[in-house]
């Protein structure tokens, strides 16, 4: 497992410390992973393979063990709640308060006014696409 890390790090064109970096490991720590002086923990491999690594998600038997591809596709609801772990881990983010007090207050709002906001952002998406089409 510990060369597919180093593999997976030279497909992502990072450097140990940029990976490093990403994964809250000093660069000492990660090369004794790929050299195999170091063992790779559970929690490493969950880590890793719960990072959106530019719109791939690592496949988890891929880095157990070699078989099946590097990358898989995952459902947008998987995708989503990666996310929304990644950002509860990070607690200190402001982006997770403004999310949970954004939903505090939608939730907060007359079912009315609830269907305002929502014709609002359906309408915004659209917007929002027709200009990137275009």
């Amino acid at each position: 497992m510990n060369e597919r890390i180093r593999e997976l790090r030279k497909t992502l064109g990072l450097t140990l410390d940029k990976f490093g970096e990403i994964l809250g490991m000093k660069k000492a720590t990660l090369s004794l992973i790929e050299n195999g002086k170091s063992s790779v923990t559970d929690r490493m491999i969950k880590l890793i393979c719960n990072i959106n690594w530019n719109g791939n998600f690592v496949n988890e038997e891929w880095l157990r063990t070699g078989t099946d591809k590097m990358f898989v596709e995952l459902p947008p609801e998987d995708e989503v709640g990666i996310w929304v772990s990644q950002l509860i881990e990070e607690r200190n983010n402001p982006l997770f308060d403004i999310i949970l007090e954004t939903m505090r207050t939608f939730n907060q709002l007359t079912p009315e006014n609830q269907k305002i906001i929502a014709s609002y952002c359906k309408q915004l998406l659209h917007n929002l696409k027709d200009k990137k089409e275009s």
